[in-house]
């Protein structure tokens, strides 16, 4: 079975500057060991809110062979939340589903999802997930979204992602199913 490079990377100049732990990280992190049956790596980034370290970031992790980015952080209106510009200049593709899903299940728990500008694009073989920064909205959403997540990296031609049964179950049409490898 093919080892699945994830990339996790955070956006906070306070998290990048040692003056608090990386919480939203490692929630993302946490959801990984969790959900995910194939065997993987995960390459963490901690970086501060500029979109040029975002960007160079997001490249640097997507053309080494991460099959699935997922930042954190810097997704609101202010004017230092730049990460889904820096997604945005990054990517051949955006897929406006995923931001739209993650932000009607945000709505569902807090009124100030409609701020929100988490989106999700593609780079080659490698899909780029934007998330907010609070470790509880990270799981109030991961959860719900992943069972999209291993049919999209199948079909732009990143490896096969099996996930544990349950919550995170990938959700694939009968054709594209594999049986698992020993």
């Amino acid at each position: 079975m093919e080892q699945v490079v994830f990339g996790v990377v955070t956006a906070s100049d306070r998290a990048s500057s040692g003056e608090y732990e990386d919480l939203s990280g490692l929630a993302i992190a946490d959801f990984l060991y969790e959900a995910i049956a194939s065997p993987f790596v995960i390459k963490r980034r901690i970086i501060p809110d500029e979109q040029e370290t975002i960007e160079s970031t997001l490249s640097e992790l997507a053309d080494v062979g991460c099959a699935v980015i997922i930042t954190t952080g810097g997704t609101g209106p202010a004017p230092r939340d730049v990460t889904p510009d820096a997604t945005e200049a990054v990517c051949d593709r955006m897929l406006p589903g995923f931001g739209e899903q993650m932000r009607a299940i945000s709505l569902r728990h807090v009124p100030t999802a409609v701020l929100s500008r988490q989106t999700a694009g593609t780079r080659g073989s490698c899909l780029i997930l934007n998330l907010p920064g609070s470790p509880r909205s990270i799981r109030e959403i991961i959860d719900e979204i992943w069972p999209a997540v291993p049919y999209c990296v199948d079909l732009i031609g990143g490896p096969y992602i099996e996930t544990n049964e349950g919550v995170w179950s990938a959700w694939r049409p009968p054709h594209a199913r594999r049986a698992i490898e020993e």
